[in-house]
C-alpha cells in the first residue's frame, strides 16, 4: 500500500500538544482524515483518529461516554465506574476511553505512515505562518 498525498492543517496555538492534523491518501483511492500530529515528551508523533467509547445507563439503556456523572437522556446519576461496552487496553494496560477508527496493523506501516506524515508537517511548517490553514476536527 502506497501513501499517495499527505495533507497537514497546522494548529495555530505553539503552546498546546496538538500541533496538526494530517489527512492522508491510500493509493489514490482511500482516505482517512484527522490524524494529529503531537508534541509528546520524547518528541513528535501521530494519532490516529478515534472515538469515544460509550457505555450504557442502567436506567434508560441511553449510550452516554464513559465516565459521564449523569445521563444524557434521563439525568440519572451513572454509577462512579462503569465498564464500557467494550474495554479498550492501551500498551501499558491501561484502559481507554477511545478507540480507534482507523489504525496501522504493523508497526512497520505505523512507522512508514508516521514518517510521511511528519516529513509534510515539516515541509507545511517551514512555509511559514501564512501557510496556516485553520482546521475544524470532524470528531
Amino acid at each position: 500500500m502506497e501513501i499517495t498525498e499527505v495533507r497537514v492543517f497546522l494548529k495555530d496555538s505553539p503552546d498546546k500538544k496538538l500541533k496538526a492534523y494530517a489527512t492522508v491518501t491510500f493509493d489514490n483511492a482511500f482516505v482517512v482524515r484527522n490524524i494529529k500530529v503531537i508534541e509528546g515528551g520524547s518528541g513528535l508523533f501521530i494519532a490516529m483518529p478515534s472515538r469515544k467509547l460509550k457505555t450504557a445507563c442502567p436506567k434508560c439503556n441511553f449510550r452516554n461516554e464513559v465516565r459521564s456523572k449523569y445521563c444524557n437522556q434521563c439525568a440519572t446519576q451513572l454509577p462512579a465506574v462503569m465498564r464500557p461496552v467494550t474495554v479498550e487496553s492501551n500498551a501499558d494496560g491501561a484502559q481507554s476511553e477511545h478507540r480507534d477508527i482507523a489504525h496501522p496493523i504493523t508497526q512497520t506501516f505505523r512507522d512508514y505512515l508516521q514518517k510521511k506524515v511528519l516529513d509534510a508537517f515539516e515541509s507545511e511548517k517551514a512555509k511559514g505562518p501564512s501557510s496556516f490553514s485553520g482546521h475544524d476536527s470532524e470528531e
